[in-house]
């Protein structure tokens, strides 16, 4: 049976048992950066002409400089990150994936879906390591592996230290991005695989041509071009986790700068009473007691500290 996948999100569902507008809610289901990338004009081109070959150079010059990618490693650019998670399992033959758990359910949930065995330890045809860890934060030290390997980096553009990209020239390597996370626009869709030849060849080959908007291209370059912008943000961000991990006083479980993870007696119930403040949370099928939650937007704090004044 393919499995279930299981997202932050689901404010419409929130709010039908709940009650309020959206506009009363605070979602901290998602590890999204709350202060997106600001978007600016786009002219009418990006919006009324089929995407054109510069504009994607240009994306992909950006991407290049931005995440070092050496010059040896292809670039495949989608829309969004899920749309090359859905693809991973028709790169490689076999039969068998490993994907250590706990983790977000999305890559078993696409090789599940193309008749793969998934397994969360032991040797397979392929592996999956998300890096750092949705939800608790765990850092992967990839060394040498038989089998080919994606690394999925959707949350490391806060740590960028830590990130694999330079292995990706190595045989085998794939190294997915997200855009929507770090830069706050997870509504453009843009994904980004980084990743040996004939691994780009074939993602090509599946997804087409003009896999991104035309908006999605320039709103990405300008975003990647823009280094200043990122270094203020991760600085921000940083903070924020701090000042997160003082307002909730709950034993943390692990996390990123994206989100932090708590440890609660009952995470169900943890869930509800945050939700009648109407602070949406996410909690996990695997765990009665973890608690996560991204950071509330800076004119929202309020709200967060209200509610998470009853719970404890």
């Amino acid at each position: 049976m393919t499995e279930k996948r299981d997202h932050g999100g689901g404010l419409d569902a929130a709010i039908a048992t709940y009650g309020g507008t959206r506009s009363d809610w605070l979602d901290l289901s998602t590890g999204i950066n709350p202060l997106p990338y600001p978007v600016g004009d786009i002219g009418t081109d990006a919006w009324t002409a089929l995407p054109d070959s510069g504009a994607m150079r240009r994306l992909s010059k950006a991407a290049r400089a931005f995440w070092h990618i050496p010059d040896t490693t292809e670039l495949v650019i989608a829309g969004g990150a899920s749309a090359l998670i859905a693809q991973m399992p028709s790169v490689w033959p076999g039969s068998v994936v490993t994907i250590p758990k706990p983790t977000y359910n999305e890559h078993a949930a696409a090789f599940e879906a193309q008749g793969w065995v998934v397994q969360s330890e032991g040797r397979a045809d392929v592996q999956v390591l998300v890096h750092p860890n949705n939800p608790d934060g765990r850092a992967w030290q990839v060394a040498h592996h038989p089998c080919p390997t994606i690394i999925d980096e959707s949350f490391c553009d806060v740590i960028p230290q830590d990130s694999h990209v330079g292995q990706a020239a190595e045989l085998d390597r794939v190294i997915l991005k997200s855009f929507g996370k770090f830069w706050g626009l997870a509504g453009l869709r843009l994904g980004f695989a980084i990743c040996p030849p004939d691994v780009a060849r074939k993602l090509r080959d599946r997804l087409g041509p003009w896999a991104v908007s035309g908006p999605a291209l320039e709103i990405g370059a300008r975003a990647l071009e823009d280094v200043a912008w990122a270094d203020a943000a991760r600085e921000r961000l940083a903070a924020d986790a701090m000042r997160l991990d003082k307002v909730v006083g709950l034993p943390v479980v692990g996390g990123t700068d994206l989100f932090r993870l708590y440890e609660v007696a009952d995470a169900a119930a943890a869930q509800d009473h945050l939700a009648t403040a109407h602070v949406w949370s996410r909690i996990f099928p695997y765990s009665k007691t973890w608690l996560r939650l991204g950071f509330p937007h800076p004119d929202r704090w309020g709200q967060l500290e209200a509610a998470v004044d009853s719970l404890r």
